[in-house]
């Protein structure tokens, strides 16, 4: 096994750390799951025997196996069988949410399959070719799904401006 140098190590954490934790966030997973997902990218990012001809191949190859990472821990059975402390914290007494989260939240409340695309349009900065790219999928879907996506979260958040102004 070829391990990459401590340096390289330190650029990869600096660079995509963050990336990688909020996009496992957009799947729902718990903050210690987020790390974990990091912990595996970071180790795959540091084994792989390959080079990267720019560092948007970079950042599209850790984006993706960080895809593969969260959709691969949903499917296992541990996953299927276990519930967090934060649902079960609901059961108790339910946590009323802060209204400068209702945005995030309305926006976790989405499918999977339209969470997705959210997050690497509008915080990743990706455009629909790219994304289609990143998850297999044709442009016209993922422009399907934005379209979508931007529909449900303009009928959750209907009220919700016109509330807080008044």
């Amino acid at each position: 096994m070829n391990w990459k140098s401590p340096e390289e190590a330190s650029r990869f954490v600096t660079r995509y750390a963050d990336t990688i934790l909020r996009l496992c966030m957009t799947y729902s997973l718990s903050r210690a799951d987020a790390q974990d997902i990091c912990q595996t990218v970071f180790c795959r990012l540091l084994r792989a025997d390959m080079t990267f001809d720019t560092p948007e191949v970079e950042r599209a190859y850790v984006i993706r196996c960080t895809i593969n990472a969260c959709k691969d821990l949903l499917k296992s059975a541990w996953w299927r069988r276990h519930a967090t402390l934060h649902e079960a914290s609901h059961l108790a007494a339910p946590i009323v949410p802060e209204p400068d989260d209702t945005l995030y939240n309305a926006v976790q409340a989405l499918p999977l399959r339209y969470r997705e695309p959210v997050y690497l349009f509008y915080y990743e900065g990706y455009d629909t070719n790219e994304i289609a790219q990143l998850l297999h999928i044709s442009p016209a879907t993922v422009r399907k799904r934005l379209c979508r996506a931007r529909e449900k979260l303009k009928q959750e958040l209907e009220g919700y401006c016109h509330e807080t102004l008044y």
